[in-house]
């Protein structure tokens, strides 16, 4: 099998529940989705075997990986997340919930869009635009975060990011996810 690899980088985790942990990046090109605020260049890519993507990601010395894009779950089967864990990495993936994820992921993050094919998760990322964007869209989940969308206007984002904290307050099964390598500014 080949996959579209748009980049793989090692970084920290910017958001959610692993937050600050080093961590090896993988991020697919392709979405079926594409949301206005998403950070992925959908066009270039590489096309890499699993042994080609497996050397690339074992140079690195974390062994938490994360699978992203574009929507990692239109490439990524199981028989790559087992080739990963073999290498002992621990694989989380993020994805839009719109296809079913390999069950062998120790970790999924849905933040959800459309039409879900997902009920169950370790961690719901709702994207945060104001109070009327707040759903579990029924999954469940073992942590629920809400993420204010970066918009991209200061003076919006600010608005977004107090009542995302306001809403946290007053509804505590939600918890606050920042985008903290945008905040710190690395990659």
């Amino acid at each position: 099998m080949l996959y579209r690899v748009n980049d793989i980088f090692c970084s920290l985790q910017g958001e959610g529940h692993h937050t600050g942990r080093a961590a090896v990046f993988v991020r697919f090109a392709g979405c079926n989705l594409r949301c206005p605020f998403c950070d992925t260049d959908f066009e270039s890519y590489r096309e890499m075997t699993t042994a080609e993507l497996l050397a690339a990601v074992c140079g690195y010395r974390p062994r938490f990986i994360v699978l992203t894009g574009g929507e990692p779950t239109l490439q990524v089967d199981s028989a790559l997340v087992a080739a990963l864990q073999a290498e002992q990495f621990e694989v989380a993936m993020e994805s839009n919930g719109t296809h079913a994820a390999p069950a062998n992921l120790d970790w999924l993050t849905v933040s959800p869009k459309g039409n879900l094919a997902v009920s169950r998760c370790h961690e719901l990322k709702v994207i945060f635009t104001d109070e009327a964007s707040v759903s579990d869209f029924g999954v469940e989940a073992d942590y629920y975060y809400l993420q204010p969308c970066d918009t991209g206007d200061s003076q919006r984002n600010e608005a977004i990011v107090a009542a995302c904290v306001a809403y946290v307050k007053s509804h505590p099964q939600w918890r606050l996810s920042l985008q903290t390598h945008k905040l710190a500014h690395f990659k």
